[in-house]
């Protein structure tokens, strides 16, 4: 049994006051007993305003943010999953990067990371427009972290979530727990935000963790809150709700993901569909 902890916020256009809150929380966390610290999609920087938030990403603001990270992982003797932050890319592009920061990782230890494989491309009937991969190189890898707190862990980002395919990829690699930070839209969120983070545990046999935005933001958008954990049978062990930033805890039981298995083989009976 691991207690994990997630934090729901409201990042802003600020990426020192971002990271201020993400690494009291972490502090905060450590001190309940929280082996793991769980961040949503933009934790450092959340910005439509794209001349404004390249500055930072362009700049020194990305390495140092990680350097920050890996010491208060190693200081407080936490994990950090850092759901994501905007980093420079390949070909001019930039990356929605998520990080895992291990708390027994030595001073030159590389964090893993996960590039979001799935742009956001979209004109919703609310008026919002995102075009994602306009500014964002698309990640090509499928990435799982070995030896955390709550097993082996897969990672996505927010509109990954909708795509099957990579998490049936993350099921056949045996994940114990998917991590899916997000900024979500409301009126998306009302729709689908439960419902596909319980299909996607559910398809898995596995923990989902999805820590998640709130609120209205600096930038002028407003995202649905809602941070969950989902166990490998769909039920909900956490709902943060939609009102406000705050941190969450959960214990995650690594033998129900057995249980869970041995009722709904699906894993081990999946065929490959003749084409």
């Amino acid at each position: 049994m691991a207690k994990i902890a997630v934090l729901q916020m409201n990042s802003g256009i600020d990426p020192q006051a971002n990271m201020a809150v993400i690494l009291d929380a972490a502090k905060r966390a450590a001190g309940e007993g929280a082996r793991a610290l769980f961040t949503p999609e933009m934790s450092v920087l959340l910005d439509r305003n794209r001349a404004r938030g390249g500055a930072w990403i362009e700049s020194s603001g990305p390495i140092e943010a990680s350097e920050q990270l890996a010491q208060c992982a190693r200081e407080f003797g936490i994990d950090i999953a850092l759901g994501s932050m905007p980093v420079m890319g390949d070909g001019g592009l930039w990356a929605n990067r998520s990080k895992y920061f291990a708390a027994h990782g030595g001073i030159d230890a590389d964090p893993v990371t996960y590039d979001k494989i799935h742009m956001f491309d979209v004109e919703l009937s609310t008026g919002e427009t995102w075009r994602e991969s306009s500014a964002y190189k698309a990640g090509e890898r499928v990435v799982t972290v070995e030896g955390t707190p709550a097993g082996r862990l897969g990672l996505a980002i927010c509109y990954d979530m909708r795509f099957p395919a990579l998490f049936e990829a993350l099921g056949q690699r045996h994940c114990d727990t998917v991590a899916i930070p997000a900024a979500f839209t409301v009126p998306t969120g009302k729709a689908h935000w439960h419902v596909l983070l319980r299909a996607r545990a559910i398809e898995a046999s596995a923990f989902v963790i999805a820590a998640a935005q709130v609120g209205k933001h600096a930038d002028g958008r407003e995202t649905y809150g809602h941070s969950l954990v989902v166990d490998p049978w769909g039920e909900i062990l956490l709902d943060m709700g939609g009102d406000a930033p705050g941190i969450g805890y959960c214990d995650i039981d690594l033998a129900r993901i057995a249980e869970v298995r041995a009722q709904v083989p699906s894993l081990a009976n999946a065929r490959k569909i003749p084409d």
